[in-house]
């Protein structure tokens, strides 16, 4: 039965490493620091908003770009937060999870052998989405542990076929941080080649060391050929309620839309609208005290990495952190990853999730948006490596 067969863009396409060793946690009854889930609590007040939101109606099909409470709500966000001026009749679309968001910037405005260039270690689903619109990803790797690059790489990597280049700054799963100076060699690059940029901004109040984040969108020339992908899955602690979105100029973003549209129809209406309710009423101090928790929770983790003989990339930002793992038994990362858990009880992703070469292999990324109790028993866990 050749006819009935799965299609050719599958081939390339496997489940995600961060599930598989989700499932495997699961079954070793371990301590999940695989999947970035983002178990802390939720800000009550947008909890409550979903509830009233479900009980004043907001059940049915919203417009295909969100609801207009959602878009105002970040609109002025963006405005306030990135500098970022946006119509929100136009030029913001609501979107099932930031991920959703970047498949339908990649379907809108790319086509069939179109290369993007991106940084690596790179999120995995970042590929999978180019993968699954029959782009080109193109390498460019970056070095450890500040992960840095060069001009130069970006001039070696550039062919007649390439569209766009992505930016994913904080950084999963490295929690780079994108200096300005590095921001404004990218964007030059771009201008100079007339290429769109994806920025993935989701970890964007994730900052630690008194950094600031700057959104590409905001530098010279780059509005128009920018398309700002975020959310509140990470920031509200809601990473089940799939609100994300992107912001574009009108061309862009109506194409965007058009396929949020076909693909999703809508995120789930009464969470918009609680999402909306915490953007508008959630103060400042409510993100200065996000960061300053989450880099508690850093320093904490990586001493006890630090201490357990697996060196970590220090994170400028996000909440996931690289570790060597190189002297664990095992000749790839996804090997050590299981004896770590089988050891340990922790599960981390094995580096080959994060990079195309044999470099992943001395790497296991590892969550820690946790809560303080399961963090703690990550670091007591990870401490039987010295026994």
């Amino acid at each position: 039965m050749t006819a009935r067969t799965i299609s050719r863009r599958m081939v390339n396409l496997a489940q995600s490493e961060i599930r598989a060793m989700t499932q495997a946690c699961a079954s070793a009854k371990g301590l999940n620091m695989a999947q970035g889930v983002c178990d802390t609590p939720v800000p009550p007040i947008v909890l409550q908003a979903a509830e009233r939101a479900i009980k004043d109606g907001y059940n049915v099909y919203t417009r295909f770009d969100g609801l207009s409470e959602l878009r105002q709500a970040i609109a002025g966000k963006l405005a306030h937060y990135n500098g970022i001026k946006a119509d929100p009749e136009k030029e913001i679309i609501v979107s099932a999870g930031a991920t959703g968001a970047f498949h339908c910037a990649c379907e809108a405005v790319l086509n069939p052998g179109d290369e993007v260039m991106l940084f690596e270690p790179y999120y995995q689903y970042h590929i999978s989405a180019l993968l699954a619109v029959e782009a080109i990803p193109v390498i460019v790797e970056m070095n450890a542990p500040r992960w840095s690059f060069t001009l130069a790489q970006l001039e070696q990597a550039i062919t007649p076929k390439t569209k766009a280049i992505i930016v994913n700054s904080p950084g999963n799963p490295s929690g780079k941080v994108f200096a300005q100076a590095e921001l404004e060699a990218v964007a030059e690059f771009a201008c100079r080649h007339d290429l769109f940029v994806f920025t993935d901004e989701i970890y964007e109040y994730f900052l630690y060391d008194g950094r600031t984040h700057v959104s590409m969108a905001t530098l010279p020339d780059m509005a128009e050929r920018t398309i700002t992908i975020g959310g509140y899955s990470k920031t509200f602690s809601v990473t089940g309620w799939r609100i994300g979105y992107c912001v574009a100029a009108e061309p862009w973003a109506q194409a965007i839309g058009a396929m949020n549209d076909l693909l999703y129809v809508c995120a789930p209406a009464p969470l918009q609208l609680a999402v909306a309710v915490g953007i508008n009423e959630l103060s400042d101090d409510f993100y200065r005290d996000l960061a300053r928790s989450y880099q508690g929770k850093r320093d904490r983790f990586c001493a006890t990495l630090a201490d357990s003989g697996l060196t970590p990339s220090i994170p400028d930002g996000a909440y996931y952190v690289l570790a060597d793992v190189s002297r664990l038994p095992g000749s790839t990362g996804k090997a050590r990853a299981l004896y770590l858990l089988d050891k340990t009880g922790v599960a981390g992703v094995p580096g080959e999730a994060f990079f195309s070469g044999s470099t992943g292999a001395g790497f296991i990324r590892f969550s820690y948006a946790k809560t303080d109790e399961d963090l703690n028993c990550a670091c007591q866990r990870l401490q039987q490596l010295n026994r």
